[in-house]
């Protein structure tokens, strides 16, 4: 069982409704275990509008993904505890935020808190900044190193120089976890300056469509439903309830959705994508790959980072011994990505709350 704590820029309308899609995952696959979902949300997007040049949001404002998360832990019949991390960026890869208020301190002392009661090492996935993380390390960097098994940090830019979006959220805490004694999974989310394409080192990958979410369980259909319509209601729980409107399913059903978290999951959890001698596709359990199945392959390989003090970084591979970095690297990106359009389909489709 793999025991996880995920930090998340699930927000509530969501920015990017990947995230809310993203955490139905560790509720859903029966080998996780979740211990703390953290909301980590960077302060302009709770504004009307994202004033700072580098963020622009027209249609905030924006709060923690607060009801999403409920949602899940309603829906599945859990109780995982949720906090809320910082919103302000750190003033330097030091900075432990000793003087931000209570309310804000939560995401740092919880998992802080929900490390030290673990009686083993936990996996610790970031999609978004590292802000949480980084101050965490801060305060107690060898509570982190001797509770941690590893880190999965789905964020940068493979290619040097580029500052990719999740850098820029809080490029001081990102040089702060590179630069630290942690082990960690680099899963670029970019590799180049040019459009959105699938590449060697980028967990990047077009969904064609979303039809799959008709064969979902009925009130994940729901939670959908009401994440990418960006629904205010105050009944927010009975609302899971109610049956998905038909109308509102086809609505969005049909659109594109770019995708940068599947990997992590598969990693994570010990996954292969498969091609069966049917010619279909899954994403199973290692003891479930038959000998007829084709595995596309990828791999963690070990590095070496230069980190700059701007966020972005180099890295060289080198031997497993030298180093407790890796990077995720894709064989065959455009075959990975033809396969996952049928694949995490079917994998949602599994989930049965």
């Amino acid at each position: 069982m793999l025991k996880l704590i995920n930090i998340t820029d699930l927000y509530h309308p969501h920015q990017d409704v990947g995230d809310n899609f993203d955490l139905i995952m560790p509720y859903g696959l029966p080998d996780v275990d979740l211990l703390l979902v953290i909301l980590d949300c960077t302060g302009e997007f709770r504004k009307p509008y994202a004033h700072h040049s580098e963020w622009p949001d027209p249609h905030g404002p924006r709060e923690p993904g607060i009801i999403p998360v409920t949602q899940l832990n309603y829906i599945f019949n859990q109780n995982v505890p949720f906090v809320v991390s910082p919103f302000e960026l750190m003033i330097s890869p030091l900075d432990k935020m000793l003087d931000i208020p209570c309310y804000q301190n939560q995401g740092i002392d919880m998992l802080l808190n929900t490390l030290e009661k673990s009686d083993e090492p936990v996996d610790i996935s970031v999609f978004g900044s590292l802000r949480t993380l980084a101050v965490a390390y801060n305060r107690n960097p060898q509570l982190l190193i001797e509770k941690t098994r590893m880190v999965h940090i789905s964020a940068s830019s493979s290619t040097p120089g580029y500052l990719e979006w999740n850098v820029l959220l809080d490029p001081n805490a990102f040089v702060c976890v590179l630069r630290s004694k942690l082990p960690l999974i680099i899963y670029p989310c970019k590799e180049g300056e040019g459009a959105f394409k699938p590449s060697e080192f980028c967990t990047y990958w077009a969904l064609n469509d979303l039809n799959f979410i008709k064969k979902m369980d009925r009130k994940l259909q729901q939670y959908l439903c009401y994440a990418f319509n960006k629904t205010l209601r105050h009944d927010f729980l009975r609302a899971m309830d109610e049956e998905p409107d038909a109308a509102e399913l086809d609505k969005f059903c049909g659109w594109k959705h770019n995708v940068w978290e599947t990997a992590i999951w598969i990693e994570m959890t010990k996954r292969k994508l498969v091609k069966r001698a049917d010619g279909s596709h899954g994403i199973i359990l290692e003891n479930e790959v038959a000998s007829t199945d084709k595995i596309f392959k990828t791999e963690v390989l070990p590095c070496k980072l230069t980190v700059h003090d701007t966020g972005t970084y180099e890295f060289i591979l080198c031997p497993k011994e030298e180093t407790n970095k890796f990077i995720y690297r894709i064989s065959d990106p455009l075959g990975q990505e033809k396969a996952l359009n049928e694949a995490l389909g079917a994998l949602y489709a599994s989930f049965k709350p």
